[in-house]
C-alpha cells in the first residue's frame, strides 16, 4: 500500500474526470505563470520589481511586521526577503521602526512613497486586466471572479499539502 500523500493514494481518491481537470488546471496555471513571468520581467526593466509590489502589499495587509514574519507570509527565504527589504529601505519605500513589543528588534512599515508605488501599480494592472475581459459579458466577469476568488482561497488552504506533494526533491535515481 502506498504511503499517505503519494500519487498512488491521491489517484485512488480522485476520479478520472477530477485528475483530468487537475491536469487541465495545471496547464492553465503554467501558461498564466509564463505570461506573468514575462510581465514581471518587462515591469522590472521599467523599474517596477514584482517582489517590491508583493512585499509592500503584504506589509499593508499584515501591518508592521518583522522581516521573519514577512518572509513566512510570502513563503520566501528570510535571507532573500532581508536583501529585498534592504533595497526597499534604501529606496525609501519601506522603513524600519522599533518594535513596540521589543524595542531591541525592528518592524517593517511601508512609507507613503511605498504605498503610492503600490497604488499606482494596482491602478495600472487593474486597467490592463479590465481590457483583457472588456469583451466579456458582465455576468461572465462576475462569475469568473467569484470562482477565481474561491479557487485562490482553496489554493491557499491546500498550499501546505501542495508543497509536500509537488515541491519535494527528486531522489538521485530518478531522471
Amino acid at each position: 500500500m502506498a504511503a499517505p500523500g503519494t500519487d498512488v493514494q491521491a489517484a485512488v481518491e480522485l476520479t478520472q474526470w477530477e485528475i483530468a481537470a487537475g491536469r487541465r488546471l495545471a496547464g492553465a496555471i503554467f501558461g498564466l505563470g509564463k505570461q506573468q513571468a514575462t510581465l514581471g520581467y518587462r515591469m522590472s526593466k521599467a523599474g517596477v520589481d514584482r517582489s517590491t509590489i508583493m512585499l509592500i502589499k503584504t506589509l499593508v495587509v499584515l501591518g508592521p511586521s518583522r522581516s521573519s514574519a514577512l518572509a513566512a507570509a510570502v513563503h520566501s527565504d528570510p535571507s532573500t526577503v532581508s536583501r529585498q527589504i534592504a533595497a526597499l529601505v534604501r529606496d525609501g519605500l519601506v522603513e524600519r521602526r522599533a518594535d513596540p513589543v521589543d524595542g531591541r528588534a525592528s518592524v517593517l512599515v511601508p512609507t507613503e512613497a511605498g504605498i503610492e508605488v503600490l497604488e499606482e501599480q494596482r491602478r495600472r494592472l487593474g486597467l490592463a486586466l479590465a481590457r483583457v475581459v472588456q469583451q466579456w459579458a458582465p455576468e461572465d466577469v462576475d462569475k469568473f471572479l467569484d470562482l477565481l476568488d474561491r479557487f485562490v482561497a482553496d489554493h491557499e488552504r491546500h498550499l501546505p499539502t501542495m508543497i509536500n506533494e509537488c515541491a519535494t526533491a527528486r531522489s538521485e535515481g530518478e531522471n
